[in-house]
């Protein structure tokens, strides 16, 4: 059986698997990085706060004043938003809905979309294989059945992210920082992607079937079965991916 690293549905718990301390020479943009990702996963819902300063910092270990400079660009980029006064600090500011020309090259340009696609392939097939063989804790396994319940009837609008943290905390569960890390990384890459085609209500559906079928192939033990759905849930989506925009 896996090691319980605790409880992961808390929000703090949720950052800790994207915000980690920078490198000294590139504090600002490894900052900036980090909490790009944050806001980008849906981490952070739109509307809701970011940690504060201190908290941010503190994760992060730069000044306050670096930070307050990411946040600036963060709010010039249409971000986030402060708010002063008693209920104040740093807000997600919904995303603008993706398709548009503009948008779509800015997003597009320089980004090799089969690397990242088989990059995302190959972390999300071994974290579901590791998973079911080695075993998820108790803890772990009703985070992963708490994750899958909560993209059941969600929103379209908010079903991407709460994808997103299903997937998130599949990558958790193996126990590797370093591959929690990156998946987070490629994920992000995916979800500014995605945030350019629509949202297909039959894709979505298929989508679901098949997170239910991975959690079940996991939760059972069944290393080829996570694998292979998982395989199969990545191509759904590539093929998505591949017909809108390439």
């Amino acid at each position: 059986m896996a090691r319980d690293t605790g409880p992961a549905g808390a929000a703090g718990d949720r950052l800790a698997a994207v915000l980690r301390p920078v490198r000294a020479g590139n504090g600002f943009e490894e900052a900036l990085e980090q909490i790009l990702q944050v806001v980008r996963l849906g981490l952070v819902p739109a509307g809701e706060r970011l940690p504060a300063e201190r908290e941010l910092a503190q994760r992060l270990g730069i000044s306050r004043v670096t930070l307050r400079e990411v946040l600036k660009v963060l709010q010039d980029q249409g971000l986030v938003e402060a708010r002063r006064g008693r209920y104040g600090g740093t807000f997600v500011r919904p995303r603008a809905d993706g398709g548009g020309g503009d948008e779509l090259r800015r997003r597009l340009a320089g980004v090799d979309i089969d690397d990242v696609l088989r990059f995302r392939e190959v972390l999300e097939v071994g974290a579901a294989g590791l998973c079911a063989a080695q075993g998820l804790t108790d803890g772990q396994a009703r985070r992963l059945r708490e994750a899958l319940e909560h993209t059941r009837d969600a929103p379209p609008a908010d079903y991407r992210r709460r994808d997103t943290l299903l997937h998130l905390t599949l990558a958790e569960s193996c126990g590797s920082p370093t591959l929690t890390g990156q998946y987070a990384a490629v994920r992000a890459a995916v979800n500014d992607l995605l945030d350019c085609i629509p949202l297909l209500v039959r894709n979505l559906e298929h989508s679901q079937r098949q997170h239910a079928a991975l959690v079940e192939a996991v939760l059972e033990g069944d290393a080829d079965g996570a694998r292979e759905t998982m395989r199969e849930h990545c191509a759904g989506t590539a093929a998505l991916l591949r017909g809108f925009l390439t």
